[in-house]
């Protein structure tokens, strides 16, 4: 009965109307009357984007407070993470997305309490006694944030851009209200990679660069395994066809004599697939970075690249991708049997560079630089297959004489 009186009834401000925390901490104070008690709310703003909020009330009384609705601070129609988090006492992080709240989430003694945006958040924190949090469920299912209080509460608070170092220098454990969704057990440490590296580059496409020789050296041996597999299902594939061809009343014959001959040439039909899989997971989790990093927001690369968080406007990388695409399939080898199969795959550089050329630039410049390494890697396989191909065949004629 309390709380809804209190959301009728305004807050009177008897001091001044504008604070300027440019030069420190400034406090404002709010007073509103109710029937049976008055609340009063001192709130401290800090130049950090910080602040303190201390709720009194004249008589005992439990009371709810909130963050509010989360920051509408970005309309973009990409595949956002946008609703609320809680970090427990047990330090698990349980995101709600708008749409997902049940109306019946409690977390006693929580650490952070966090309605977010795309690129910022209004947010609660207690790092010592914690915060006992209800989530309400708003009529579209968008989550609401409530922390319970009873006579006198203190809270700290921040409100602004989820800037990595702006929350760490405020307290470490707040870089844990940067959420990115699905594959937040890889987007996180790609996230931390991506700062450290343009700490020291000064520029975030030069970073995403470096970060993607990075992941590309690091998936080296597998894609080395992988692409001399290809090259060897290559040289096999007329073979294969004739035991197609020969055994195609049995299957069971076939299979089994192809599967014997993949083991003696040492091929791996699957092997060449293991790469490309891997970069999937990759790809998602750097998608998600780069489009809730507030750091990317209004971050050049060159010339007409002035924010690495929006699409490219001259369409240069999307159709440079694509055509980086096609060149790397002309030098990759393939063993296609359907022929719709090998026609999808040779339109798939064009359906991709259509798909990207929306996708912020960032993005595109990671696939685009990853297919460019992945034609030098390709290279490098052909010479050294080739290489060993020489080797055998003069290790056989010598054997011969």
């Amino acid at each position: 009965k309390v709380n809804e009186e209190a959301f009728k009834t305004p807050y009177v401000n008897a001091g001044a109307t504008v604070l300027d925390v440019s030069s420190g901490a400034q406090t404002l104070t709010l007073t509103q009357t109710l029937s049976t008690m008055t609340v009063t709310k001192n709130i401290t703003f800090k130049p950090s984007g910080e602040y303190s909020v201390e709720v009194k009330t004249s008589t005992p009384a439990q009371f709810f407070i909130t963050p509010g609705h989360r920051p509408e601070a970005d309309t973009s129609m990409y595949m956002l993470v946008r609703g609320a988090l809680v970090k427990g006492k047990d330090d698990i992080i349980t995101p709600i997305e708008d749409g997902d709240a049940e109306g019946y989430e409690k977390f006693p003694s929580a650490k952070i309490a966090s309605s977010f945006d795309r690129y910022v958040a209004s947010l609660f924190f207690d790092f010592n006694k914690g915060l006992d949090v209800s989530i309400l469920k708003e009529a579209n299912g968008d989550p609401l944030i409530f922390v319970q209080g009873a006579d006198t509460l203190a809270i700290n608070a921040y409100i602004g851009p989820k800037e990595h170092e702006v929350l760490k220098s405020i307290h470490p454990e707040l870089t844990d209200a940067i959420e990115f969704g699905w594959f937040s057990f890889l987007a996180n440490p790609f996230y931390k990679v991506l700062l450290w590296i343009n700490n020291y580059v000064g520029n975030w496409g030069w970073a995403i660069i470096l970060f993607t020789l990075l992941v590309k050296l690091i998936l080296f041996p597998l894609s080395y395994k992988g692409m001399m597999s290809m090259q060897k299902l290559k040289d096999l594939a007329p073979k294969m066809k004739e035991l197609k061809e020969k055994h195609k009343g049995d299957p069971a014959k076939m299979n089994a004599q192809m599967m014997e001959m993949y083991k003696k040439h040492g091929a791996n039909p699957m092997g060449g697939c293991l790469p490309l899989l891997l970069q999937i997971p990759v790809f998602f989790a750097l998608y998600r970075v780069l489009l809730n990093a507030v750091e990317l927001q209004g971050a050049p690369w060159i010339l007409w690249i002035e924010d690495l968080a929006q699409m490219d406007p001259y369409f240069v990388l999307p159709i440079l991708m694509g055509a980086s695409m096609w060149f790397q399939q002309r030098i990759t080898p393939s063993n296609f049997q359907d022929p719709l199969q090998e026609k999808i795959f040779k339109w798939f550089p064009v359906i991709m560079t259509v798909f990207f050329i929306y996708f912020p630039s960032g993005l595109v410049l990671y696939w685009l630089v990853n297919n460019l390494f992945t034609i030098g890697q390709q290279y490098f396989i052909n010479h050294m297959y080739a290489k060993q191909k020489e080797m055998a065949n003069s290790s056989k004629k010598n054997k011969g004489k």
